[in-house]
């Protein structure tokens, strides 16, 4: 995309290009059609993106410029029937040009001659581009937070298969304290949905139209902006015009909701990893692959390139954060390399997410593994201490006795043995048996891991009937999001609908 040129072969007194002959462009003329650099300043590969968004764009304008009497109804029927042709020709097929805007309307002058030109009347490439990458990202943020959404169902499905299957649970990677399967995986449904609301909150932003604002201090022609936005699908429109052409906030909004949300999925990968490490989870065939030398090898690739994914899209916000910070309003061609890359991540993470959903779908988790390893490191002591403080010894003093114990329990004790020696440290330390405190059965139910995961039912706990009202809440969130998403998908589907019919008035 390229800032109009005060150059640029245009009738002053109506906007309209005058035609392009030899090499010409539709806005480059002698002046600026040569020299080493043309291929430099050409965003043309990389404006394949935008393509069906320009062509949309010019569609909404011409209508608009049609209603408003400032182009001829006959001359918008030739513009919009030569914009169809190039639609079917495709992005290929342009001219040479320094852009997509650019190569577009050369191509409607080529074949309806120089009032191909008036589709530009009222309008700078600064505020088409600003909006061709809105029309284009916001289904590009939609297809991210339908990924979520469906990553989201598929971690509640496994959870609700495990809501009693006991595993441990790690702060440091050190064995902390048993959880459930279920507990875990609800913990990213969580971090997801908020992933989500992230999305969606970058799409209200991004679903504003710039179209009208020119080149940033508007236009004396009778413009609607308000028409084109409607005719689009856009809520609104972005009022200031200097704000409208120039800004790119909301590119590096979406792609720092991009990173979190390949944040929040690079964690998920490295469990998985780790779990398949440790033996306790073991990958779909689909999910993973082997070595080209040891055949004996699973080995879980498709996590590890998800873990990747994350570096791939933080270094995406980080450049656009970068490119941005010392740019002066109002356009400035270093903003022709803003968007690109933030499409091609948007891309990868979606995918990223869509195969996470599909590992944790299809694992096999071994339950008999994870109830074993869920008891490892006296991971239980937490309860026994809690045991300990129900049964009225303070807090402090409790800890202090597990820790003791700590020291002399093994993983394999049974839970006679390991109570036992709780209640050796707890003579040692207060001078009195564990008795004076609580049963001896109730320690050794809080030392098995199912015991100790069931007692912990307070709100978001591991316990079956806390898991059982997180379940219920993320379905209930999951579904409201599935409405979100088929209510903007159904206004998008309904505005470009709108569109064609006006188009077709015309043509």
């Amino acid at each position: 995309m390229t800032d109009d040129d005060p150059d640029a072969a245009t009738d002053a007194d109506t906007g309209e290009t005058t035609g392009t002959s030899g090499g010409d462009t539709a806005v480059r003329r002698d002046r600026f059609s040569g020299g080493p650099a043309r291929e430099f300043l050409s965003s043309l590969a990389a404006d394949a993106a935008i393509f069906e968004a320009d062509l949309a764009v010019d569609r909404a304008h011409t209508v608009m410029l049609a209603e408003q009497g400032i182009v001829d109804g006959a001359v918008a029927g030739e513009i919009l029937a030569a914009l169809d042709d190039v639609e079917a020709a495709g992005h290929g097929a342009l001219p040479d040009g320094e852009d997509v805007h650019e190569a577009v309307e050369t191509a409607v002058i080529d074949r309806i001659g120089p009032d191909g030109g008036r589709m530009h009347t009222a309008r700078s490439r600064n505020d088409e581009v600003a909006t061709c990458i809105r029309h284009r990202l916001r289904e590009d943020l939609l297809d991210a937070v339908e990924a979520t959404v469906a990553a989201r169902e598929a971690l509640v499905e496994v959870a609700d298969e495990h809501a009693e299957t006991v595993m441990p649970g790690y702060t440091h990677l050190q064995p902390a304290q048993p959880t459930t399967v279920a507990h875990y995986l609800l913990s990213y449904e969580g971090g997801l949905a908020r992933d989500t609301e992230r999305l969606r909150a970058a799409y209200d932003r991004v679903n504003r139209s710039p179209l009208g604002a020119a080149a940033f201090a508007g236009t004396p022609f009778d413009v609607d902006r308000d028409r084109t936005a409607e005719l689009l699908g856009f809520d609104g429109t972005v009022r200031n015009s200097m704000d409208a052409a120039s800004t790119r906030d909301f590119l590096a909004e979406s792609a720092s909701a991009l990173a979190t949300l390949a944040t929040t999925l690079s964690g998920l990968a490295e469990d998985l990893i780790v779990f398949s490490n440790k033996g306790v989870v073991e990958l779909a065939d689909a999910y993973a692959s082997t070595s080209s030398i040891m055949p004996q090898k699973k080995n879980p690739d498709t996590l590890e390139l998800t873990r990747g994914v994350a570096g791939d899209a933080i270094g995406e916000a980080t450049g656009t954060l970068s490119l941005l910070k010392g740019l002066p309003r109002a356009y400035n061609r270093d903003l022709q390399r803003a968007h690109a890359s933030v499409f091609e991540i948007a891309g990868d993470v979606r995918e990223a997410t869509e195969v996470a959903a599909g590992a944790v779908a299809t694992a096999d988790w071994d339950e008999a593994a994870l109830a074993a390893a869920a008891g490892e490191g006296f991971s239980t002591a937490t309860g026994v201490a809690d045991l300990l403080a129900m049964g009225g010894m303070p807090f402090r003093t409790a800890h202090e006795i597990v820790a003791a114990a700590a020291e002399a329990v093994e993983d394999g004790d049974s839970p006679d043995a390991a109570a036992a020696k709780v209640d050796e440290a707890a003579r040692k330390v207060t001078g009195e048996p564990l008795s004076a405190y609580v049963s001896r059965e109730d320690v050794e139910s809080a030392l098995d891991p199912a015991e100790s995961t069931a007692s912990r039912d307070s709100a978001g706990g591991p316990a079956p009937e806390a898991v059982a009202d997180e379940l219920a809440a993320a379905e209930a969130g999951i579904e409201a999001d599935e409405d979100a998403l088929a209510a903007e998908r159904d206004a998008l589907a309904a505005a470009t609908e709108a569109l064609d019919a006006e188009v077709d008035r015309y043509v």
